[in-house]
């Protein structure tokens, strides 16, 4: 390639950024600050911009079809998410797999069964919570999204925590932790430990699809969650409920 050509797919490159932030309303691409030893601050509100989407809905209508990365060439259905759309607690995982890509609904494959039973462990229903992922449409073979993807959706997940606002976070894995919280994040040395996306509390843990793969990972995780619990006010039974699975 020329230099010519070179500076004319920059120029590409960052037009296409542009319009993304016009679309989203978002004037900027934000890397959390990271709290670790984060110890009941009370949670900072989302700042809102001055022109953009006003509900989930409009934010949906606003991403279409989809087709502002390579992801679109092999999906069946955008992943938008689902839930209450003013939930106090919202689950983000890495991205659609193949159950997810045929229903165009998130985590309702097998990962999605352990997902859900997590949550009636916490005493909650799924239409309770919200649950979304990184990016919206289904990398190839499931393999995990290559940054300029990630980076395309990042700024619609932004819009759509932003619209609902919830109290609490909860980053599942170590894809999700590294698009939303650090590029060095580790998902063994930093789950369980309160972090920050969107002036909002994160609590990191596993990802189910990783616990089915290694059921003793089940009580570091059911940690991280009654620490979720502790936060948003619920009965915690420690020596009762256990998650399953």
């Amino acid at each position: 390639m020329s230099v010519a050509e070179e500076i004319r797919a920059l120029f590409s490159d960052l037009r296409e950024v542009l319009e993304l932030e016009s679309e989203t309303g978002i004037r900027e691409f934000r890397v959390s600050e990271r709290h670790p030893a984060w110890a009941g601050e009370k949670t900072k509100a989302v700042p809102g911009p001055e022109q953009g989407p006003s509900s989930l809905e409009e934010l949906r209508a606003l991403i279409g079809d989809c087709k502002r990365c390579r992801l679109h060439r092999g999906r069946r259905h955008i992943v938008f998410g689902e839930g209450d759309p003013h939930a106090r607690l919202v689950f983000i995982g890495e991205g659609p797999g193949r159950q997810e890509d045929r229903t165009g609904k998130p985590f309702v494959g097998h990962a999605g069964e352990l997902l859900t039973r997590i949550i009636a462990a916490m005493g909650l229903r799924r239409d309770q919570v919200y649950i979304c992922n990184v990016v919206k449409c289904r990398p190839p073979g499931n393999r995990d999204p290559e940054p300029d993807e990630a980076a395309a959706c990042l700024p619609f997940l932004e819009a759509q925590v932003r619209l609902i606002q919830p109290e609490v976070i909860c980053v599942l894995g170590s894809v999700a932790g590294r698009n939303l919280l650090s590029k060095d994040f580790r998902i063994r040395r930093d789950r369980g430990k309160w972090q920050t996306y969107c002036g909002i509390p994160v609590m990191p843990t596993y990802h189910p699809a990783y616990l089915q793969r290694n059921p003793a990972a089940k009580r570091e995780t059911w940690q991280d969650v009654q620490a979720v619990m502790g936060r948003l006010g619920l009965e915690v039974n420690r020596n009762g409920r256990k998650m399953r699975g």
